[in-house]
């Protein structure tokens, strides 16, 4: 544990941009890269960005804030709902 979170406290933006995550994670779950050819990523997306817009509005987060919790609400709905 204590590796990911030093991994974790050494990484900044400037870096994480250089990483292709879709690909990355994609080698460990393939739908990763599959959806994007069977999804309609523009109607999943439009409703993301107006929870984004709402956060913001609702909370004056940042957009990265506002991604944050958006991506922290969904883990806590797939843990606490796995069946």
């Amino acid at each position: 544990m204590s590796k990911i979170e030093t991994v974790i406290q050494n990484s900044d933006e400037k870096k994480d941009s250089k990483i292709n995550w879709t690909k990355a994670w994609g080698k460990k779950y393939p739908i990763l890269v599959r959806y994007q050819k069977e999804v309609d990523i523009k109607a999943y997306a439009k409703e993301i960005r107006r929870l984004f817009t709402k956060l913001q509005q609702d909370y004056g987060y940042s957009e990265l804030d506002a991604m944050l919790v958006l991506k922290d609400i969904l883990g806590h709905e797939y843990l606490d709902n796995k069946r």
